[in-house]
C-alpha cells in the first residue's frame, strides 16, 4: 500500500519541477526579448536615419475609421518623414479578405496628410509581427528601418527584425491612453515574445505569402490595388 503513495508523490514532485522549470524559462525569455528589443528604441527627434519607417497595422473599424491605437502609429510614422528619418514608409497590416483593410486605410491616412503615393508601400499580407518584418527584408528589399507601434509591442518587433539580420530601431507611438485592454494586451505579448523568440532565432520560417521583390526604393504605386 506504500508504493503507490511513494510514485504519486515523485509524479507530483516532477511536474512541479517541471512547472517551475517552464516558467523560468518563460520568464527568462520575456525578459530577454524585452532587454534586447529596448536597446534600440528612440524619440523621433533622436533616431537614426534609415531607408524606410515601417507602420504595423492594428484594428480598422467596419466604416473604415482608425483604431486609436493605428492612429497613433500613423501619426508618428508621418512625423517620422516630415523629419527626414526616411524617405520611404511601408505600411504593413491585414489585407486577406476582401471585407477588412488595414492597409489602404493606412496610406489613405498618409496620402491625405500630403505624402505623395509613391512614398507610400502597402503590404497587403502583414498578418503578424513575424510576417511584416520578414516581408519589409525580402519583399521590399529594406536592411535599414525604423518600427513604429506602441511601446508594450515595441521591444518584440525589434528582436524579430535585430534576429532576422536588420538594422533595426524603433519609436513608441503611445498618444492616448489606451483603457483596460492594456492589460489583456500586455499578457498576451509576453506569450508573443516566447512564440517570437523561436521563429525569429531557430525555426525562421517564410510568411504565409511571399512573392516577388518590390524594392522600396522604388515607386509606391507598385503596391497599390490592381
Amino acid at each position: 500500500m506504500l508504493k503507490p503513495t511513494l510514485l504519486s508523490k515523485k509524479t507530483k514532485f516532477v511536474l512541479l519541477l517541471l512547472v517551475v522549470l517552464l516558467c523560468t524559462a518563460f520568464i527568462a525569455v520575456n525578459c530577454y526579448v524585452v532587454n534586447i528589443g529596448k536597446n534600440s528604441i528612440y524619440t523621433a527627434d533622436t533616431v537614426p536615419d534609415t531607408e524606410a519607417i515601417l507602420v504595423l497595422g492594428a484594428y480598422v473599424f467596419p466604416d473604415g475609421t482608425l483604431s486609436n491605437m493605428l492612429h497613433d502609429r500613423l501619426t508618428t510614422g508621418y512625423e517620422l518623414w516630415e523629419l527626414d528619418t526616411a524617405p520611404k514608409i511601408i505600411v504593413s497590416g491585414d489585407h486577406g479578405r476582401t471585407q477588412y483593410d488595414e492597409v489602404n486605410a493606412m496610406k489613405n491616412f498618409m496620402m491625405d496628410k500630403g505624402v505623395p503615393g509613391k512614398d507610400v508601400f502597402m503590404d497587403h499580407a502583414g498578418f503578424s509581427t513575424y510576417e511584416s518584418i520578414y516581408r519589409a527584408r525580402d519583399i521590399f528589399q529594406v536592411k535599414k528601418l525604423v518600427i513604429v507601434t506602441q511601446d508594450y509591442h515595441l521591444p518584440r518587433a525589434i528582436f524579430i527584425a535585430r534576429s532576422l539580420g536588420l538594422d533595426a530601431y524603433g519609436v513608441a507611438s503611445d498618444r492616448h491612453d489606451y483603457g483596460s485592454v492594456m492589460v489583456q494586451y500586455k499578457l498576451r505579448e509576453m506569450a508573443a515574445r516566447n512564440k517570437d523568440f523561436w521563429l525569429a532565432t531557430l525555426l525562421k520560417p517564410e510568411p504565409t505569402f511571399l512573392g516577388e521583390a518590390i524594392p522600396v526604393f522604388g515607386d509606391g504605386g507598385a503596391t497599390d490595388d490592381q
